[in-house]
């Protein structure tokens, strides 16, 4: 065959099809190669149209909390938690940390002229002490169980574009506010300290309880904080409940009158329900708080045994709660 003139090269024989013998044919049908044939043909028939591999929808996977040893490992998140929670709390005020203090002082102002003047034969103080300094450790005590409970609940809900992004627990976010309303309480020290040098309080060995005060009252919020944030995501009707329970918390947990007015109301003719009513672990937490000042007030075995328990209880089965609802909670977020 002649080369043509344009070639750089010699061009290689090629083999002439002969009539009824095609070689592509004979190759296909002596091959097992013939899915493979079609399957390029096909492909190059119509190549818009080729077969795409399957994509899998992503699903996005939570890492779970791990335990309490978490939030000592992540204490540094904590801390800026609470300084940031503290300074946005008080960034735009010109008092600052004092209006911390204003609240509790004017309840405290309230129940002293309606029960320190009104009814001042009914309070049953101790001798030498008066009813001020009763009812502001108590307020004291109670202000900082409400805010944390009531900042607590919402702390998940209010910042869920942080709780995505940052690799932390999620325990950081509700136990942060606990620690913050504590920062609170311990600016209100001070005032304390003044009002049991003014009003007939006992400095002695019963300040030391002040430590379980404050460490049971905390384990207690704690577990308290990690039922709530986690249902207030899930159901609304959380933030309206808390309301109504919060009230029936303070007007049953012997805030602003002497337990032993309930026991006289109530024994020895109704013992069933002044037990129960000393189950409630609020009684023998601000108890504790008043001993510290108070030592007739220091909560018998009875009060003391149920608010520790129950508080205990209350922890590791908030935890348990906060656990299992944590896969639901973030995927609402």
């Amino acid at each position: 065959m002649p080369q043509a003139p344009y070639s750089s090269r010699p061009e290689p024989q090629r083999d002439m099809p002969m009539a009824g013998a095609s070689p592509i044919r004979r190759n296909i049908d002596d091959t097992a190669e013939l899915p493979a044939f079609l399957d390029s043909a096909r492909s190059d028939e119509s190549p818009g149209k080729a077969k795409m591999p399957e994509k899998k929808p992503l699903v996005r996977k939570f890492p779970l909390t791990t335990g309490f040893t978490a939030l000592l490992r992540h204490r540094h998140a904590l801390s800026v938690l609470v300084r940031r929670d503290l300074a946005v709390k008080y960034q735009s005020t010109v008092m600052g940390y004092v209006w911390s203090l204003i609240e509790p002082l004017g309840l405290a102002l309230i129940y002293w002229f309606v029960f320190g003047f009104v009814f001042a034969r009914s309070i049953g103080m101790p001798d030498g002490v008066e009813y001020p300094l009763f009812i502001v450790s108590g307020i004291f005590a109670y202000q900082w169980f409400s805010s944390a409970v009531n900042e607590g609940t919402k702390s998940l809900g209010g910042q869920s574009s942080l709780i995505t992004v940052m690799k932390v627990p999620r325990e950081v976010f509700p136990v942060s506010k606990v620690f913050a309303r504590f920062a609170e309480y311990v600016v209100g020290f001070p005032i304390l300290i003044a009002m049991a040098i003014f009003f007939g309080g006992t400095f002695g060995f019963n300040l030391f309880w002040l430590i379980p005060a404050i460490l049971v009252e905390a384990i207690l919020l704690t577990g308290i904080v990690f039922i709530l944030a986690a249902l207030n995501v899930l159901f609304k009707d959380v933030q309206r409940f808390l309301a109504l329970f919060m009230r029936v918390l303070f007007y049953s947990s012997a805030v602003i009158y002497p337990i032993s007015k309930v026991e006289e109301a109530l024994m020895p003719d109704h013992e069933l329900l002044f037990r129960i009513f000393s189950m409630n672990p609020l009684v023998g937490i601000f108890q504790m708080h008043r001993a510290v000042w108070i030592p007739e007030f220091t909560p018998d075995w009875y009060q003391l045994g149920s608010a520790v328990g129950f508080s205990v209880f209350l922890l590791f089965f908030g935890r348990w709660i906060f656990y299992r609802l944590e896969p639901r909670v973030l995927k609402a977020l």
